[in-house]
């Protein structure tokens, strides 16, 4: 039922049919947070008797690398929701403002670095092969965090991966970094005074209509060039959804920790129940966690913990993972080799 659900993507019919099927499985459970949901000391007990691990981030994992979440309160980009730019018809209307919008992205990426959080999910990985992290960033910081590639699945791509837009053209670009990536998107790579507004932020500074003539084109067909990400609308690749599945499947998962994500966007949202049996806990970490909504759905061995997940995740994951060193990196304790990043 999974396999068939997930072709849906993230349609509001595979939400509401994911949602009937979760809703009947556990209707008959007592939904409620048990005492210790927010004790640090009950949950590193958990955290060091559990041998599988699954974690799913969201933009809250790069928001204390100075990137914008575009979700929730404030998550507009000139007056428009950064979701309805970030679609198929959004760049068939006007692919100039679509790429405007992700060559700002890229540029931005580019200016971040790793933090915290990103390094403690990495020596988590390094120090626990049962680890698997499902993010939903596109930014690359899990990468340049040098997260091991086999304990990684970039679920909804990369900004710095390049497609072509025609489905008939195979044409692919890996970890284009040029910035700007084009003439045309010059002024996405602009860094104005402190002072000042990025023009591409200020709503009153107006965007000349780019021609498609104008902007990046497949070098074999000519046409279009897109960004290789996932948008609303559009599937998550077949093989990495059932690599995940495969590894859930594999054995019970002990914890499943949600960092920095409200879980709403499908359907990397449904790999939370997916992933819990009887004794799974689900953990919550961002600054919404103990809103009642989220307290709601919590089971007795779950946790929730406020808060900024770059200062949370190294005192969370501290019994595993140790302390890390002045650069904010760890040693391995399987391999004894530091983590250097980026």
């Amino acid at each position: 039922m999974v396999t068939r659900l997930r072709k849906i993507s993230h349609t509001s019919q595979f939400r509401q049919c994911f949602d009937s099927i979760l809703c009947k499985k556990y209707s008959t459970l007592t939904v409620a947070p048990g005492k210790d949901y927010k004790n640090l000391a009950a949950f590193h007990k958990k955290l060091t008797g559990s041998k599988r691990i699954l974690a799913l981030c969201g933009a809250g994992l790069s928001a204390s690398s100075g990137l914008p979440t575009f979700r929730g309160a404030g998550g507009l980009w000139r007056t428009r929701n950064a979701t309805e730019i970030a679609t198929p018809e959004a760049f068939e209307t006007d692919p100039g403002l679509v790429w405007l919008f992700y060559a700002y992205r890229r540029h931005m990426a580019l200016k971040a670095t790793p933090n915290l959080g990103h390094f403690a999910l990495t020596a988590l990985a390094e120090n626990l092969p049962g680890f698997l992290c499902l993010t939903q960033n596109v930014d690359n910081l899990s990468i340049r965090a040098a997260h091991p590639p086999s304990q990684l699945r970039p679920l909804h791509g990369s900004l710095f991966n390049i497609k072509c837009s025609n489905p008939h053209c195979s044409y692919t670009e890996k970890n284009n970094t040029s910035d700007p990536l084009h003439p045309s998107l010059a002024l996405a790579a602009l860094d104005p005074a402190e002072d000042e507004p990025h023009p591409l932020l200020d709503p009153s500074h107006a965007l000349e209509h780019m021609p498609a003539a104008d902007l990046p084109a497949c070098p074999e067909c000519k046409a279009l060039l897109r960004p290789d990400v996932v948008w609303y609308g559009e599937p998550l690749d077949e093989d990495m959804l059932t690599s995940v599945d495969e590894w859930i499947d594999d054995a019970q998962v002990d914890l499943v920790l949600v960092i920095g994500t409200s879980a709403v966007v499908w359907p990397a949202a449904g790999y939370i129940e997916r992933a819990r049996g009887r004794k799974t806990s689900v953990v919550t970490i961002n600054p919404e966690a103990e809103k009642p909504d989220n307290l709601r759905k919590m089971r007795k061995r779950d946790f929730a913990f406020v808060g900024d997940a770059a200062v949370l995740l190294p005192q969370l994951l501290e019994p595993i993972i140790g302390k890390p060193g002045k650069n904010g990196t760890y040693k391995s304790k399987l391999t004894s080799t530091p983590n250097v990043g980026c």
